[in-house]
């Protein structure tokens, strides 16, 4: 037990424990785990083994609609040919949750729940198997560094993922995703392929070429890993290559071996498109696809709404650490440099590039148990100078706070806004607990006058008494009438006022709200919008959904601020506008203040 990297593996097994079972209120709400694209995943498994109905999906509504799970439409499109639906997401994770899953089957009837695939011995069954699959996964992470690297690095580098990425939350807060298992498969990988260089065996060549097509099924992306064993220990030299090529002629029985088994573990899902569409080959993500020649690199990385470094900034030692890695283990250097350049490519060449919202691209996640071997070359070279690393120790405990705090703000504290982040609204809420509900207006204005304003004035304001009887809402906020808007009145009056650059720096939008319910649809919430315009041309347009700020039934007085545009305009704009919400949604004394920074 005096063993540095033993006890940074328990205390991140601790620190699994916590965020899975304290964070959210398991208690009070049971496990809630299969949940929008894990549920897609999950979803061959009810499937085939209770409803016997892959084809049509004939149970799927009552699920969606007693559990609550995922969009009655989301996961399956009808196939035009075939009239079958087809599952958008691939096979493997299913056949990973396999096992689980037919013991929590086996064991809801005699608990008293109902063995229908989404009670909650099913919810407990794929919760317990994520944790498991994390902490193994964990342990084989050290078990390769350790021999490699050492002591201390191995434990500061497991405590740097479990503390200073995103990797916590993916692995114990939503780890029935593919990307923690997919992180044990790479932890798998890497330890299968040094060994089998060195000591080259059949069962390893079967063991690198299923794991590699298990992750494939998993993921189709990550049909990268082939680099991993493909190039591992070769150096870019006409020598290296011509012994190479030796190499796999001396051992061609592994490597067909390796490739047939790659090819039946991926024949599943092949097996599965013509079980249900009569093709062998079948796109399932419908309009949703790559960009191969404007991936989304920067935003995708360094972005406030959903960057990947900025939102788990210990891991650019990985990326230094590249250098350490190629003098501490030269072997490992050029496959895993190519591995992640082709990886970070591709992931965010996909046009969803915020892959629906995630906690600093969880598209990342699995590729941490390979960023783990520069890491831990990075924290080895720190480690031999203790003034770089006295100084790095402070900032990787304020990176392991942030990473810590973050995930908290994703499972629990609510302030995570995942893939909608702005600037303004994180510098608002870093390292806090709380903050008032009108913070989460800089979701969409990013922008907040804190200095001392002069020269205030009121540009505009309405108090909707003069509305017609459609849109006039009662019982009033302030006065006869409130502004109410419905799907018969879906915009307010525009309201048109002139100003020209140069007449204040800043301008304040107010107004006071009030909503029957919480609404938690954001596509549906009704929008404020102020538009600085040059005749009817819009030059600069901000809008903000209201009912981020509000909780059903309270009264509040809401604002937001911005700053005229630099190029010319000559009047601003004012509309309200309505988008389904059921809220219940009253507006009263809306105005535009406008004022001068001191």
């Amino acid at each position: 037990m005096n063993s540095p990297s033993r006890m940074a593996w328990l205390l991140s097994i601790g620190l699994m424990l916590w965020v899975a079972f304290y964070l959210p209120p398991v208690r009070q709400q049971g496990v809630r785990i299969i949940s929008s694209d894990s549920a897609g995943y999950y979803l061959y498994l009810p499937a085939v083994f209770v409803y016997h109905d892959l084809r049509q999906l004939r149970f799927r509504a009552e699920m969606v609609a007693q559990y609550h799970h995922s969009a009655p439409t989301e996961h399956a499109a009808l196939d035009s040919v075939s009239q079958n639906y087809v599952l958008k997401y691939s096979s493997g994770l299913a056949l990973q949750e396999l096992p689980f899953f037919l013991a929590a089957h086996a064991l809801a009837g005699p608990l008293g729940y109902p063995a229908d695939g989404y009670s909650q011995p099913y919810q407990w069954a794929i919760l317990l198997a994520s944790l498991l699959v994390a902490v193994l996964s964990l342990w084989l992470v050290r078990r390769a560094l350790l021999p490699r690297f050492g002591e201390w690095p191995t434990a500061l580098t497991l405590l740097i993922l479990v503390l200073g990425t995103n990797y916590l939350n993916y692995s114990a807060g939503q780890g029935a995703m593919t990307h923690n298992w997919l992180f044990g498969w790479y932890a798998v990988l890497l330890l299968l392929t040094p060994s089998f260089y060195a000591r080259p065996t059949l069962a390893k060549a079967l063991g690198i070429g299923a794991t590699v097509g298990l992750m494939t099924l998993t993921r189709p992306t990550d049909v990268l890993a082939v680099l991993l064993p493909l190039l591992w220990g070769l150096r870019f030299s006409r020598a290296a290559l011509h012994e190479r090529l030796a190499f796999w002629r001396t051992h061609l029985a592994a490597l067909l071996a390796a490739v047939v088994a790659g090819a039946l573990v991926v024949s599943i899902q092949l097996c599965y498109w013509h079980y249900a569409t009569g093709s062998w080959i079948y796109y399932s993500y419908g309009n949703e696809g790559f960009n191969w020649l404007r991936p989304h690199l920067w935003e995708g990385i360094f972005s406030f709404r959903s960057g990947w470094l900025l939102y788990s900034p210990l891991l650019l030692t990985a990326l230094v650490g590249f250098g350490p890695l190629r003098r501490q283990q030269p072997e490992a250097f050029w496959p895993m440099l190519a591995y992640f350049v082709l990886f970070l490519y591709v992931t965010f060449a996909w046009e969803q590039w915020t892959y629906g919202g995630a906690l600093g691209q969880r598209a990342m996640v699995q590729s941490y148990a390979v960023l783990a071997w520069p890491l831990a070359a990075a924290l080895r070279w720190l480690l031999a100078r203790p003034r770089w690393a006295a100084a790095y120790g402070v900032l990787a405990v304020v990176g392991c706070y942030y990473g810590l705090w973050l995930t908290v703000q994703a499972n629990y504290g609510g302030l995570l806004a995942a893939g909608d982040m702005t600037r303004s609204y994180l510098w608002r809420i870093l390292f806090r607990y709380e903050v008032p509900s009108e913070t989460r207006l800089l979701l969409d204005s990013n922008s907040e006058f804190t200095g001392t304003p002069v020269k205030q004035r009121v540009l505009w304001q309405q108090d909707f008494e003069q509305e017609n009887n459609g849109l006039c809402g009662t019982p009033a906020l302030q006065g006869r009438c409130s502004l109410a808007l419905d799907s018969l009145h879906p915009q307010s009056t525009e309201y048109v006022l002139p100003a020209r650059p140069g007449d204040f720096q800043w301008v304040r939008a107010s107004a006071l709200a009030q909503a029957q319910h919480t609404e938690w649809d954001m596509p549906r919430m009704t929008q404020y919008v102020v538009r600085f315009r040059r005749g009817t041309e819009v030059v600069k347009e901000r809008t903000v959904r209201l009912q981020r700020a509000l909780e059903g039934g309270w009264k509040r007085e809401l604002h937001f601020d911005m700053r005229p545009p630099r190029e010319d305009f000559d009047n601003v704009s004012v509309v309200f506008l309505y988008y389904g919400t059921q809220a219940g949604l009253l507006l009263d004394n809306a105005r535009l203040t406008v004022f001068d920074e001191q």
